[in-house]
């Protein structure tokens, strides 16, 4: 079968024409920027607005796009629908790491007016060849020739990540570099949401099917997505409002309730739903016990720490929840999983910190961080788990080495000497982490 491309592809399949010129660079083109970011600049119209996708460290996406002429598809999967389209507005596709120079000249050249990113939490980490290492390089370039303006737009699950990003282009850019970045650059904070599971071979086999060619590329999703974006752009965006985006003054709020809700329900279930056996998300969304531990972590201990952003809690909790149970999403338990040591803070050591700051004790985030101690132990004595942490040598070794509680609250990495002198949050997760251990089947 022939790949998906130029030539397969039919004009009635197409959303924009040939001569789209690049005025958006992405930083780390995977499968999320596929389905959210990409679609989201497609659907805003106009056909100005073609992006130059960028890999890091694995050259694979460039790989599957570059033959497909920056054509791929997205098969969208709720409970009672499913639907296929095709994505053209990817425009160029650069090897970050085999074609640093390509990429320089396109972060410099003055018709690029916005770059996003989704590097995940552990790209924001300075060091050779990597993505902030290449946008300071591209922005020193753009200051010595065109000087023109730019806005950086992080899409990545942190707290006020354009603050986060900008802070850290500053402390590591020359004093000239700094200086010209604070007058020409802004750095708008967002919030983004779809659940995008890994692709398999029966996924793109039921996509050849419909497309009549093969797509290497292709990515999966849920229906639901949202983006809130910050109206922070110092040159021009496209009109992502077009197509659902939300655009305000003030993305913090908005931010906290996702990571808080979703991303901490999502990591509940995900480590409690691994030692349980369950090899999806939505399977252990569906387990009564489980969703019933989900849902007391979103009303009795991450509901009281929103209140003041005037948000709507519970009901996005539910919402949060039906998705979660999805069985046309197999999102892996082990892929939520990864990076634990990064993920535990904005999404469930903040919850923790508000709750003790209002003399409270909330014990399903408490369970939620006794799941990943008992999660972590498991991979250090069953090859079924996998420890994929970027501290993992970091984690192996404390749980080795002692006392569970005390030998990972001791890691750097992780906790702050607030939470590692708290004795009542020492003596909550001393009595959770039996209950966590008991789930392992």
């Amino acid at each position: 079968m022939k790949r998906l491309s130029s030539e397969t592809l039919t004009g009635a399949q197409r959303s924009f024409g040939p001569d789209v010129p690049v005025q958006i660079v992405h930083l780390g083109i995977g499968a999320f920027h596929r389905a959210h970011q990409a679609v989201y600049t497609q659907q805003a119209g106009a056909g100005e607005w073609g992006i130059c996708g960028v890999t890091q460290r694995s050259a694979t996406v460039a790989e599957q796009l570059r033959p497909q002429d920056g054509l791929y598809s997205v098969l969208t999967r709720g409970a009672d629908e499913q639907r296929l389209d095709v994505v053209d507005v990817v425009r160029d596709v650069v090897d970050g790491s085999a074609e640093p120079e390509r990429l320089t000249a396109r972060l410099a050249d003055p018709e690029v007016k916005v770059v996003t990113l989704t590097i995940t939490e552990k790209g924001y980490r300075l060091g050779p060849g990597g993505a902030l290492d290449r946008l300071i390089a591209g922005l020193a370039a753009r200051q010595a020739g065109s000087g023109a303006p730019l806005s950086v737009l992080s899409c990545d699950n942190l707290n006020g990540n354009g603050e986060v990003l900008r802070d850290l282009v500053l402390a590591h850019s020359p004093g000239d570099l700094a200086d010209w970045v604070l007058r020409n650059v802004s750095f708008p904070s967002s919030m983004v949401d779809r659940i995008v599971p890994a692709t398999t071979d029966a996924d793109r086999e039921q996509a050849a099917a419909q497309l009549g060619a093969h797509d290497a590329a292709l990515v999966v999703a849920e229906p639901f997505r949202q983006w809130v974006i910050q109206d922070d752009f110092a040159a021009g965006r496209p009109a992502w409002e077009n197509a659902g985006a939300e655009i305000v003054a003030d993305v913090a709020p908005y931010e906290r309730r996702k990571l808080r809700v979703l991303n901490g329900a999502h990591s509940l279930l995900a480590y409690l739903g691994a030692l349980a056996g369950h090899q999806t998300i939505a399977q252990a969304a569906s387990d009564e016990v489980l969703a019933q531990a989900a849902w007391r972590l979103i009303e009795q201990d991450v509901a009281p720490t929103l209140a003041e952003d005037g948000l709507e809690v519970l009901g996005y909790g539910k919402v949060v929840l039906d998705r979660f149970r999805n069985p046309a999403l197999p999102h892996r338990t082990t892929q939520v999983a990864m990076d634990g040591s990064l993920k535990l803070g904005p999404r469930l050591l903040g919850t923790i910190r508000d709750a003790r700051a209002s003399g409270r004790l909330p014990e399903s985030a408490l369970l939620g961080v006794a799941a990943w101690m008992a999660y972590v132990e498991a991979t250090t004595t069953d090859g079924d788990l996998p420890l994929d942490d970027p501290h993992a040598d970091v984690l192996s070794s404390a749980v080795k080495s002692g006392d569970v509680v005390d030998s990972l609250l001791a890691v750097d990495q992780v906790f702050g000497p607030d939470l590692r002198e708290d004795t009542a949050v020492r003596s909550a997760l001393t009595d959770l982490l039996p209950l966590a251990r008991s789930f392992r089947r």
